[in-house]
């Protein structure tokens, strides 16, 4: 960031700013968790640039947690992409919000490109971001808040759009980073709702990996017309599912690739340990 863009994001923002230098080879969760130690707020929001958020989303996203009657300590609001088919099938896939046990209106999960936390919360949990992930560590974190009771609030009208890669090509390779996510993730989730006397299967990574891309798909097809999007007409519905199929699929083959520690060139040049800055080249060809 130059200064111009300091003072552009200063004026926007109508008060003082304080910029954060991030250390080179910094991933995208420590970059969020040396962020909030820069904040002072009560409460504490995380965006990311390539998101436009719709107008009142802040006011929505942290208003659970401003209410004196049922104050919430996390709240999540709603990421999706594009309104098309491939938009609305990518979505399903990349930020779905599962129902949590602990209370009505609750998700289990979130994402932290459009999240409020409590300070007292995140004070003692964090995102602990240790390069295991591309993108993950918030599903950690939601397990991690799930074990210790602390429900995170969904908010689908708190919508933020998030930005599509720039290229065909860019878009493959974010598939095969979130398949290989899957990977990491699959232990976490085993442990996490598997009852203890099958905890062993953890460890087997191909078996929870293929389990947690086979539920994910199906969750998806769910999710298609609920959480905040949109119904979709019949024709319409029978593009996403097939669209959402072939996605499922590049995520199964980047699983795989995980799997047999095959992903070195995925990763290189934009992998996990340099994922904090955002790809997106200057000019966005969505606008």
């Amino acid at each position: 960031m130059t200064l111009g863009d300091e003072i552009e994001v200063t004026r926007a923002a109508r008060r003082a700013v304080r910029f954060v230098a991030l250390e080179e080879g910094t991933d995208y969760y420590a970059a969020k968790d040396r962020g909030f130690a820069a904040s002072m707020s009560p409460v504490v929001v995380f965006a990311d640039a390539d998101c436009w958020a719709d107008d009142g989303w802040l006011e929505r996203l942290t208003a659970p947690l401003l209410d004196d009657a049922h104050p919430a300590d996390v709240a999540a609001g709603r990421t999706c992409y594009c309104d098309s088919a491939l938009g609305i099938a990518a979505t399903t896939i990349d930020f779905m919000y599962f129902p949590s046990p602990l209370a009505e209106g609750c998700t289990r999960n979130f994402y932290a490109n459009n999240v409020a936390f409590r300070r007292s919360v995140l004070e003692t949990m964090r995102f602990r971001g240790e390069g295991a992930f591309y993108r993950g560590d918030c599903q950690v974190l939601g397990l991690r808040l799930q074990a210790a009771g602390i429900p995170v609030r969904f908010v689908p009208e708190a919508r933020t759009v998030h930005r599509f890669p720039d290229s065909m090509a860019e878009f493959v390779r974010l598939r095969l980073l979130r398949g290989g996510d899957a990977v990491a993730l699959s232990p976490h989730l085993a442990r996490a709702y598997l009852p203890p006397v099958f905890s062993p299967l953890a460890g087997v990574r191909a078996l929870t990996s293929a389990a947690a891309l086979a539920g994910r798909w199906g969750f998806s097809l769910r999710a298609l017309g609920h959480q905040g999007m949109r119904a979709t007409k019949p024709v319409e519905t029978l593009a996403c599912v097939a669209l959402l199929s072939a996605v499922s699929a590049m995520d199964a083959a980047g699983a795989t690739l995980k799997l047999f520690h095959l992903d070195a060139p995925v990763t290189f040049g934009q992998g996990v340990a340099n994922a904090a800055v955002s790809y997106h080249a200057d000019v966005d060809p969505l606008a």
